[in-house]
């Protein structure tokens, strides 16, 4: 189509012009930013300056990589738990002695003060307190029918312990007032405890301990009460071994929030180290509780072996940690005990069909030295280079007598060794 001459001319002019503008705003700069220094534009170092733009690549868009997400680290705890606390007549007088200058009517802490670090090291570390403790100190009294002084359990709170077992042969030894003011006193030196109860409605509320940041339940019960009884309308004052509680209690545990569940059996025979067929029925039975995973025992007064269910672990007797017993009344093994760690830690949903926690276990032998009722940690002590002759055959002794009984089962092919310092 062509055009007419005044239509030409008037696109000639407009043309000129949008030359003329172009010109203009180039000589103005306007399309060069000044900056400095350098900037990074996805992989592309850009330059920008001095009248000119250039880049040593194209710039590109890109997609960051995808991170790697790190898991949180494996949850992992370390639990102690030692065997028969028992303040005999002669522990007691010592405890007299302790505190002769001093406020206190007794102390019991400096027979723990070598076991203490070890105590301390845990997570969580729970005793087994065989004996009544008295609120006000009146009517102690000895074996056969205990009542001893308070002040144990600033004792035992004083050593680094989190909480005791309670349930045991002697828990009805002064009837429902003792049970009482036993919890009446643990509770006043911070320690908690199970296997004795003040009502139904305590005994349905599981003791649960925080194990650096792991839930872990704790089940306490006796084989029986040396002949006494439960009153008819306090049923629950002492927990009885019967699996069939057990495996009700340890499942409200779980319904609490527990992710672990420790279950301590007072049992055996007293003196004897090979475990009862009483308890090598019921240690398999209890291990057999879906929401049970490892047994801790005491009463032998004896060290017994550790033994195994599939992946759980049974300890059957701990010995005494502190007592007045030896081979002048019982058997030289009655002064030995051990401090039993229960080492856990998490598994991945990964790692197996039922996540939860493995565990493993390690052992520190002791030794009660009825000279001044200090609990001795025997592995530290025979490091000692001043050392007597006569203290050093001792020592040796008892820790032969403690790797031989824990062993007995093949726990060593387990991987149950004496813990490193």
């Amino acid at each position: 189509m062509l055009l007419s001459k005044r239509v030409q001319g008037i696109i000639l002019i407009s043309l000129s012009s949008i030359a003329l503008i172009l010109i203009a705003i180039l000589a103005s700069g306007a399309f060069i930013k000044a900056a400095e220094p350098a900037v990074e534009v996805a992989g592309a170092s850009l330059q920008i300056g001095a009248g000119e733009a250039t880049t040593t690549t194209p710039p590109t868009t890109t997609t960051a990589a995808p991170t790697t997400t790190t898991p949180p680290p494996l949850r992992t705890a370390t639990l102690a738990f030692t065997g028969d606390t028992l303040a005999h007549r002669g522990v007691v007088r010592q405890a007299k002695a302790y505190a002769a200058d001093s406020e206190l009517d007794y102390d019991f802490a400096p027979m723990y003060r070598l076991v203490e670090p070890y105590l301390s090291a845990a997570d969580v570390a729970i005793c087994h307190l065989e004996t009544p403790l008295s609120i006000d100190n009146r009517n102690l009294s000895g074996y056969p029918v205990f009542n001893v002084p308070h002040e144990l359990a600033d004792g035992l709170a004083a050593a680094g312990y989190d909480g005791c077992s309670t349930a045991s042969n002697h828990s009805l030894d002064r009837r429902p007032s003792g049970v009482f003011d036993t919890i009446d006193v643990l509770e006043g030196a911070g320690l908690q405890q199970t296997g004795m109860f003040r009502s139904a409605e305590e005994r349905a509320e599981p003791t649960i301990y925080d194990a650096a940041g792991i839930a872990v339940a704790h089940l306490s019960y006796s084989y029986g009460f040396n002949g006494f009884t439960e009153p008819g309308d306090k049923p629950w004052l002492v927990n009885e071994i019967d699996i069939d509680q057990i495996t009700a209690d340890a499942a409200a545990a779980r319904a609490s929030g527990a992710e672990y569940v420790v279950v301590s059996l007072h049992w055996g025979i007293e003196y004897r180290i090979a475990p009862s067929s009483e308890q090598l029925e019921v240690g398999p039975a209890v291990l057999e509780i879906d929401d049970v995973d490892v047994i801790i025992g005491h009463h032998a007064h004896v060290v017994q072996p550790v033994g195994k269910v599939d992946d759980k672990f049974v300890v059957y007797g701990l010995g005494n940690f502190l007592s007045n017993q030896s081979a002048n009344c019982c058997v030289a093994a009655s002064q030995d005990g051990v401090i039993v760690q229960v080492h856990i830690q998490e598994r991945r949903a990964a790692e197996a069909t039922d996540p939860g926690f493995r565990t493993w276990l390690s052992y520190v032998p002791t030794w009660v030295d009825r000279d001044d009722f200090t609990i001795v940690p025997v592995v530290e002590a025979l490091e000692d280079e001043e050392l007597s002759d006569g203290r050093q055959a001792t020592l040796e002794k008892s820790r032969a007598r403690t790797n031989d009984a824990i062993g007995g089962l093949g726990a060593r092919g387990w991987g149950v060794l004496e813990a490193l310092r």
